[in-house]
């Protein structure tokens, strides 16, 4: 599996496109607004010839959640979101106005995932793990054969995700990095939501949030 990322947005959130040797592309978290931004993706499934087969979310804060939109129109493709996210996803139409981000324009998702729902394309089959805490029904993406991680806003480079928004859990995100994340080889590359990519190994020994 290739990846591709992108950096979005007045957050700078990490948008990631994952394909295979087929050519098939799954969109992670597009975070796309401004209309420059959603040409630079596009142009970026243009140049490696990509068939977009899917747009999924991690969760469904503001800022993973902009380009849902427009991709899901221009590539006329189905948006899954995981099921413990729906309300969270409903609420940015309301909040959106008081960030300035007046343009934006809610996507209906097409199915709700449930943990262990795989994501299929080309050759390729992410594990789906729920690990709440950063929000209530945050998805990470797992595709143990090549010990990649797709974890959106869980655990950063010796940071994690923050917790003081509407449905976070402080305890229970240490918890379930300790027990589902920091459990995965320590090999395994971690593609957060934020800033650059890191392992499992390097955070267990430097994460100050969490030690494994």
């Amino acid at each position: 599996m290739e990846i591709k990322t992108l950096v979005f947005n007045p957050f700078y959130e990490n948008t990631y496109i994952l394909f295979d040797e087929t050519k098939e592309a799954v969109i992670v978290d597009p975070g796309c607004y401004e209309d420059y931004e959603r040409k630079e993706l596009i142009a970026q499934i243009e140049q490696n010839d990509l068939n977009v087969k899917l747009i999924v979310n991690t969760h469904c804060h503001i800022d993973h959640v902009l380009g849902n939109y427009y991709m899901k129109e221009h590539f006329g493709c189905p948006l899954w979101i995981p099921e413990g996210e729906a309300e969270i996803f409903r609420a940015v139409t309301v909040y959106a106005p008081q960030w300035g981000i007046t343009q934006y324009t809610e996507a209906q998702p097409d199915k709700l995932m449930k943990e262990g729902e795989p994501i299929r394309f080309g050759n390729t089959v992410l594990n789906t793990i729920c690990v709440p805490g950063h929000s209530p029904g945050h998805f990470v993406f797992h595709l143990p054969e090549e010990q990649t991680l797709i974890g959106g806003d869980v655990l950063f480079k010796e940071s994690i995700g923050r917790t003081d928004l509407p449905g976070g859990d402080h305890d229970q995100l240490l918890q379930n990095i300790k027990s589902k994340v920091y459990t995965l080889p320590d090999d395994t590359t971690v593609y957060p939501g934020h800033g650059p990519h890191t392992t499992v190994g390097h955070e267990k020994l430097h994460n100050p949030f969490v030690k494994g």
